[in-house]
């Protein structure tokens, strides 16, 4: 007998992975092996004083706190200081969370949102931010320009820069009118920040830094994870920055809920967040990645946009995306086609560098 479809379930597209699995059979059917650079995951090791930290923690057998111990949260404060530029960023207003999808896709729930709410993401963007809103049952609405977003309804506004899945950097001076905007209208604002420490030919700023909110943080939280940039995504590592009243009421939630980071995580994190040299060698693999990658792909007659930042490159033939897919597949090259992100994206494929270099180099080779 089968069984019935739950409401919640019912409010979700379909999940966009399970459409490519024929271009996945096509591409392991190559007698080279696949060279997947349809997903983001880091295949690099994890940094070896990380793994020291996490063993050194691994008796462990008490509960571990939401908020994260004092360590960790000075380790955090400690960055966003250091790499964000923020000043003064107290333990209150900042909250370790498991991992940043968890957050992406449970945060309008958990803030109250529903029926009649709105939430405003990019129209090329990471899915989960739309899955968020149905998952509270609230409406979710594109934007390519935050300052035409109709505020009637408007809760929470998504920003994402460096951009996924296009690398676009937004300049200081697009985040701050996004910010003055939504504090005139009495929109909470998140950042996904993800990959800002991974740009290439911009400069990622901050929604936290004082050129875009002025010096305060009210109403601007910001999104980070170490999954990319420490190759922890593994650990389910991230963490919110901002106005201390969001994240106090985060907190309350999520303390009923459980959502806390296991202690050895937090024990890592901390010290992964304190090292910057680790993160500077992974940035060489992948800038060198990057290099290889971009080459082969425009000889191939591909046009690179925006891909300034993050990890990767937004490249067309100006022919619908799937058709690149299939012709990709039977190199036994997977990419992810661009509508993943939005019908906006159908003309293009996204190509992540998260492969080793061996792989990198054979995929090239392939493309050539």
């Amino acid at each position: 007998m089968s069984q019935p479809v739950s409401p919640l379930s019912a409010r979700l597209p379909v999940f966009p992975w399970d459409r490519l699995e024929p271009y996945q059979a096509t591409a392991r059917a190559h007698p080279d092996g696949v060279v997947d650079l349809s997903v983001g995951t880091p295949v690099d090791p994890v940094p070896a004083l990380v793994q020291r930290a996490l063993a050194d923690a691994a008796d462990r057998p008490g509960y571990p706190t939401v908020w994260g111990t004092p360590a960790l949260r000075d380790a955090i404060t400690g960055w966003c200081e250091r790499r964000l530029g923020a000043p003064a960023v107290g333990h209150t207003e900042v909250l370790p969370v498991v991992g940043s999808k968890e957050l992406v896709a449970w945060l309008p729930t958990q803030l109250g949102l529903g029926p009649g709410d709105r939430v405003a993401c990019p129209r090329l963007a990471y899915p989960t931010y739309e899955v968020g809103a149905r998952l509270a049952g609230a409406e979710p609405v594109l934007y390519d320009d935050v300052t035409e977003l109709d505020p009637a309804g408007l809760r929470l506004l998504w920003l994402n820069s460096p951009g996924n899945p296009t690398g676009r950097v937004l300049p200081a001076e697009r985040l701050r009118e996004a910010v003055a905007w939504a504090r005139e209208h009495g929109v909470l604002v998140f950042s996904d920040e993800c990959y800002l420490e991974l740009g290439w030919e911009a400069e990622p700023v901050s929604v936290l830094h004082p050129d875009v909110c002025g010096g305060s943080r009210e109403g601007v939280v910001s999104v980070h994870s170490l999954s990319k940039r420490s190759n922890l995504a593994g650990y389910r590592a991230a963490f919110l920055a901002g106005d201390a009243g969001v994240l106090g009421e985060l907190l309350k939630i999520r303390k009923h809920g459980g959502m806390m980071m296991p202690a050895p995580v937090q024990e890592a994190m901390a010290v992964a967040l304190g090292d910057d040299t680790h993160v500077a060698e992974q940035r060489e693999r992948y800038a060198a990645r990057r290099t290889a990658l971009r080459a082969a792909l425009v000889g191939r007659g591909f046009r690179i946009e925006h891909s300034e930042a993050s990890l990767y490159l937004w490249a067309t033939r100006d022919e619908p995306c799937w058709e690149t897919v299939a012709e990709l597949s039977k190199l036994g090259v997977l990419v992810a086609p661009g509508d993943f992100y939005g019908t906006a994206g159908e003309r293009f494929v996204r190509v992540a560098l998260t492969a080793t270099d061996e792989r990198v180099a054979e995929a090239v080779r392939r493309l050539g």
